[in-house]
């Protein structure tokens, strides 16, 4: 992922250091699980296809509005993960760091993926979000990486990880991991950053998962609600 918006906060999420070399060359689903509704019950959704995968994003608009911002404005999309397992001190917390890394969906089976950045146009950008829709061959696959993200997430709740960018040392704290049936978030700080959090969020429905980053001074539940948003787009 990339960078946040100042040097002094790093993204903790998904692809951005790699995107801008990416953009250049490249920009531009799911078997029979459940996704859970707000307060609800499961739902059968049918096997999604990679053509559905960018009616799984919620839209500039829709991420403006969970945000509190209406001038955040996508800055990258890629259709291919990325790699920052060298710049953590721990690689068995990369998938709790960072979002759409292919050392974390290696042996999943994943077939296809859709990742989007936003943030707003200026430097020291108040918000940030990563959303990621990947899907499997079968809901089996899904519901395994979900398994297998609840098990990493968990074992590096509690913990600092340090992220090396450009020479420099930025230290995250994980707090413990929050699971129900299809969704889990965990809150990581960037520690000396005025408050600057993030909530990651993983969401499983069908063979897709669905994978947040929200982030900005004043988190709560800002990746809880895209990742919910982005299942409930996969359920039709």
């Amino acid at each position: 992922m990339t960078y946040i918006g100042t040097a002094s906060r790093l993204a903790v999420a998904g692809a951005v250091l790699a995107v801008s070399a990416l953009l250049s060359g490249c920009v531009s689903t799911v078997s029979g699980t459940a996704v859970r509704g707000p307060g609800g019950g499961r739902l059968d959704v049918p096997p999604l296809e990679a053509t559905q995968l960018d009616d799984v994003l919620l839209t500039i608009g829709e991420v403006n509005g969970i945000m509190g911002s209406t001038t955040m404005e996508v800055t990258a999309e890629l259709e291919e993960m990325t790699d920052h397992s060298d710049v953590v001190s721990d690689p068995d917390c990369l998938g709790a760091i960072y979002g759409a890394e292919e050392p974390v969906y290696a042996g999943s089976g994943w077939t296809d993926m859709r990742d989007q950045v936003a943030r707003e146009p200026d430097e020291d950008n108040e918000h940030w979000v990563e959303q990621t829709a990947v899907l499997y061959p079968s809901a089996d696959d899904a519901q395994q990486f979900f398994e297998d993200s609840k098990a990493a997430w968990e074992d590096c709740g509690n913990s600092t990880v340090v992220v090396t960018s450009s020479g420099d040392d930025y230290l995250w704290s994980l707090d413990e991991l929050q699971a129900e049936d299809t969704l889990i978030t965990q809150v990581t700080t960037q520690q000396d950053a005025e408050g600057w959090a993030c909530q990651h969020a993983l969401s499983v429905v069908s063979n897709l998962t669905a994978e947040a980053w929200a982030c900005g001074y004043s988190i709560t539940d800002e990746g809880a609600a895209i990742a919910t948003g982005m299942a409930e787009n996969a359920a039709g």
